[in-house]
């Protein structure tokens, strides 16, 4: 058990060695943005797959948690002229919010209620943020949104450190006693309630802490962007996040990880073919998920490691 933690450990070191050496091996502006959105992408997987992954209740409609914490650092920074840092906990704050007024009444039901109100959720305020424009901005959104850093790289540096620590805590979770409990939850439900659980509340605990590092993502990508827009809520985007799950490896968290970074460096290597790139990305995904159906990166991983999932 000790060896295997410290694989782990000493496999995730590597990781984050290799992450950081990127901007000193490759002075790529270009290269750094596509890295930093593609760790935001997957603070974003993390998030969504420590509950849906580990309880079993899919939630389509994650990108509801990501344009609030978006959201709201849009509107405290240029509406409020509220300092961009103060941002970051108050998305969290926001995305926790929606997660409880959505969480309570549907994840007391089964069947697939929850999937579908998530969805319904985020497509209304999808609606609402182009009915409401003169406060959005309508289909152009917010933009002039101020940077938490100026530099590209230390910004860069800033999100790698605030993904490793979220995706820390959430691998923590995971692997806790409670994880051990949303995982039995995914396996039998009716028996965790026989047994005295209460599994109303700790659903609701799971979904509370995936909108709150969803909503802290959604805040770091409005302040490296500086402009957002309701396509974060749309439907398309949590899917986009829930593929880059499933192609990592759903409830391994670290296969989210890996999904999501390599998915966003894949779109960006398939631009070369042009009007055939969604073709190919998609002829891509389907072999993936065909001949990977437990993902690709976690297997492998586990396989380099040498440890169990």
């Amino acid at each position: 058990m000790a060896g295997a933690r410290l694989r782990h450990m000493l496999a995730a070191l590597g990781a984050a060695a290799l992450l950081a050496l990127v901007p000193l091996l490759n002075a790529s502006s270009y290269l750094l943005g596509v890295l930093t959105v593609g760790l935001i992408y997957a603070l974003w997987a993390a998030s969504w797959d420590f509950m849906s992954g580990l309880t079993g209740r899919e939630n389509f409609g994650h990108g509801l948690f990501i344009g609030a914490g978006a959201y709201t650092a849009g509107f405290l920074n240029t509406l409020m002229g509220v300092n961009p840092w103060w941002s970051l906990p108050a998305g969290v704050l926001v995305a926790v919010g929606f997660s409880l007024v959505m969480g309570f009444p549907t994840l007391r039901l089964r069947g697939p209620y929850f999937a579908l109100a998530m969805l319904s959720a985020a497509a209304i305020m999808q609606r609402l943020a182009l009915i409401f424009w003169e406060v959005t901005g309508g289909e152009e959104g917010i933009s002039g949104i101020t940077p938490l850093i100026l530099a590209p790289r230390p910004f860069y540096y800033f999100v790698l450190a605030t993904v490793i620590f979220s995706c820390s805590v959430l691998i923590y979770l995971a692997h806790s006693p409670r994880g051990l409990i949303l995982r039995a939850i995914r396996g039998d439900e009716a028996s965790c309630q026989a047994a005295g659980i209460n599994v109303t509340f700790y659903k609701v605990g799971a979904l509370a802490v995936s909108a709150a590092f969803a909503g802290l993502g959604g805040a770091l990508y409005a302040h490296y962007q500086q402009q957002i827009s309701p396509s974060l809520f749309a439907v398309a985007t949590s899917i986009t996040v829930i593929i880059m799950v499933y192609v990592g490896g759903i409830g391994t968290i670290y296969g989210s990880i890996g999904g999501a970074i390599g998915l966003t460096l894949l779109t960006e290597m398939l631009r070369g073919f042009g009007e055939y790139r969604l073709w190919v990305y998609t002829l891509i995904l389907i072999f993936i998920l065909f001949f990977a159906p437990r993902g690709l990166i976690a297997p492998l991983y586990q396989r380099l490691v040498g440890v169990r999932r």
